[in-house]
């Protein structure tokens, strides 16, 4: 079992000295083979500021790196300590320690995610699923306990998923959008919003059509996306026999693609801000903004991925998986499989609006254009507050900025807490509902979300094992090797997917591989003779940034534990498995061309508008080849 947070033995003190004890504890489990992290604290006089700490065992030197006088975290990453039982020796100027580790075999490192997954997928049940990989990961992380498992499920990675602020507002932002979609049922601003479309949505193209275009225009946020988007269209694919594998495909390949790409959204800030941090430990004199606008184009599977929901959309053609589903809705009625279970269930007949009462489209057109406005307002007045608008050249670079450094989960709290109030508001003053009906459509709505919410509470459990054993560095690890920098871009996107389909997040997988990849694309670019800024640099450089971010988004849309794809399923009230089993045929046949199109061909010097032009043709010409269309019961 290992053994966290042991007390310190000792310290070693010559005549005279000052005393100073030092302690020391490994951050998450210690994997055989990969980066040692240590949590290292100092108390008492160390002489000087910044000094060294070594780190010994067995005789063996695994590391020395400098560390403040109060100490810190540390991250050895030449270690290389075999599986089994350690005493580590550490050292601070004359303060001396013993520490006693376990390093675990670092193939453990990825069975949560994989027991969870392969759970999933096999038994169709998300939440024992999920929680079963918590739990194989608390056995790993403090012993094979059972009653010491289960406790530390609880009180340690599902209470830290909840307390975390940014994670508790994703969940009051989805409750409260749960109740404002409650109470525009309730109000019939649903049945109002579905007859002043129809005359558009004619038929299932056009309501995917519909589906798609709407999720481009919401592209500031993709958890506002996939919520706004599902919730809005779901009542009129339903009535086009659209099922609902197909709407959460058209919701979710929308989402983070659109909100990936766009030069002003709730993810750019995050982006440059940690491109912009690499080429400060670099000191390389390049611009983190203008890095992130020319990686766009190279972004092939988010780009490739808007190309393939247009042209499912358009064509009405289908294959694998999603062909079957939409034989069934259109042929039988059934948008869910008779074993289905949907994540949100916003049919209920208690949020029926009351008999005779007028259903007004603008009951639900405001609302959403409430969450809408205020969302984007928010981002602009939290990331205005402390920018000088003379420092910048011109609007848009303000614009920019603005909204890089604005606070996207306040804003999105505000959007639809303003949603909920103009939901309420609009049918009281119609006098369609009571205050009694109005409370009680929006607490059926609030009920509705709470299978959505335990799921993505557990998967950010599971997200926390992984970080805790260190999944993402012996994924890094196994691929890491001497290799041409031309196939780095490639590399990259492949490392980065595994590491999103394993945790569940794209953004924890930006962060976790931006730090490491930019500074190998800068060195191997260096061996290879390409000089700082050079045309060969940049390529490889670029190429690899946005590898990162197509690769996340890639996991991202393959794993049934990420947030924005379970969030899809539960706007469109699918079944969250089936919504996986039928998105990833596309998702992956995305990916694999965006690979043998974009990252190799255009790391050795093809334009990348040229693979996106080719790219999107092979799309076009794959969907009319092994697509099929069922137009025998179009409605419309």
């Amino acid at each position: 079992m290992l053994r966290r947070g042991l007390p310190v033995l000792l310290v070693l003190l010559p005549s005279g000295a000052r005393a100073a004890t030092l302690s020391a504890a490994p951050e998450g489990a210690v994997l055989a083979r990969s980066t040692l992290h240590l949590t290292v604290e100092i108390e008492g006089a160390v002489d000087g500021g910044t000094t060294e700490l070594t780190v010994d065992s067995g005789g063996r030197r695994l590391g020395t790196v400098e560390i403040g006088p109060e100490g810190g975290s540390v991250a050895l990453p030449e270690a290389d300590l075999p599986a089994g039982r350690h005493v580590l020796e550490l050292r601070v100027a004359d303060a001396f320690t013993t520490l006693e580790v376990r390093a675990l075999p670092g193939w453990l490192s990825i069975l949560p995610p994989l027991v969870a997954i392969g759970l999933a997928l096999a038994f169709k049940d998300v939440l024992i699923s999920l929680f079963v990989g918590v739990l194989t990961g608390c056995f790993l992380l403090f012993g094979w306990n059972p009653f010491t498992a289960f406790g530390r499920a609880a009180d340690h990675f599902v209470v830290g998923a909840v307390a975390d602020p940014d994670r508790a507002s994703i969940l009051v932002f989805t409750t409260l959008l749960g109740g404002m979609v409650g109470l525009v049922t309730k109000s019939g601003g649903t049945h109002g919003i579905v007859e002043r479309l129809q005359r558009y949505a004619t038929s299932p193209r056009r309501g995917q059509l519909a589906t798609w275009v709407l999720g481009l225009l919401v592209f500031f946020d993709d958890y506002a996306n996939t919520l706004i988007v599902g919730s809005t269209m779901r009542p009129i694919t339903d009535r086009l026999k659209v099922s609902r594998e197909k709407l959460a495909y058209m919701v979710d390949a929308t989402a983070a693609p659109v909100a990936s790409i766009a030069p002003i959204s709730s993810w750019i800030g995050f982006e440059v801000g940690l491109i912009a941090a690499a080429f400060t430990a670099l000191d390389l004199p390049l611009n983190a903004y203008t890095t992130f606008v020319a990686s766009i184009p190279y972004r092939f599977y988010p780009i490739l991925a808007l190309v393939l929901g247009l042209t499912i959309a358009a064509t009405g053609r289908d294959f694998g998986p999603m062909l079957t589903a939409e034989r069934r809705a259109r042929r039988t009625g059934k948008l869910l499989a008779d074993d289905a279970v949907p994540l949100a269930d916003f049919g209920a007949e208690r949020m029926a609006p009351p008999e005779g009462a007028v259903r007004r489209a603008r009951n639900a057109f405001l609302p959403i254009l409430a969450v809408m406005v205020v969302a984007i307002v928010g981002m602009y007045v939290s990331g205005s507050a402390s920018l000088d608008r003379s420092a910048f050249g011109s609007t848009f670079e303000w614009l920019r900025e603005v909204f890089s450094n604005g606070n996207s989960y306040a804003a999105l709290l505000w959007a639809s807490l303003s949603g909920v109030l103009v939901a309420a508001i609009l049918p009281l003053l119609q006098r369609i509902l009571t205050v009694r009906e109005a409370m009680q459509g929006m607490v059926e709505g609030f009920k509705s979300m709470l299978l959505a919410l335990v799921v993505l509470v557990l998967a950010w459990s599971i997200g926390s094992v992984c970080d805790e054993l260190h999944t993402a560095d012996f994924v890094v690890g196994l691929v890491s090797g001497v290799l041409s920098p031309h196939w780095l871009p490639v590399l990259v996107f492949l490392i980065s997917a595994v590491v999103a389909f394993a945790t569940g997040t794209s953004w924890g997988t930006l962060g976790i591989l931006m730090p490491l990849v930019v500074p190998i694309a800068h060195g191997l670019s260096g061996e290879a003779g390409l000089a700082v800024g050079s045309a060969g640099y940049m390529t490889i450089l670029v190429g690899t940034v946005s590898s990162v971010l197509a690769g996340s988004v890639w996991g991202d849309h393959c794993s049934p534990i990420s947030d924005t794809t379970i969030l899809s399923s539960t706007a469109s009230g699918c079944d969250h498995i089936a919504h996986v089993r039928t998105q990833l045929p596309y998702a992956v046949a995305v990916g694999i061309l965006g690979m043998l199109i974009g990252d190799i061909p255009t790391a050795y010097g093809m334009s990348p508008w040229i693979s996106l032009f080719v790219g999107a043709g092979i799309i076009v010409g794959g969907v009319f080849w092994l697509g099929s269309a069922d137009r025998s019961d179009e409605v419309g």
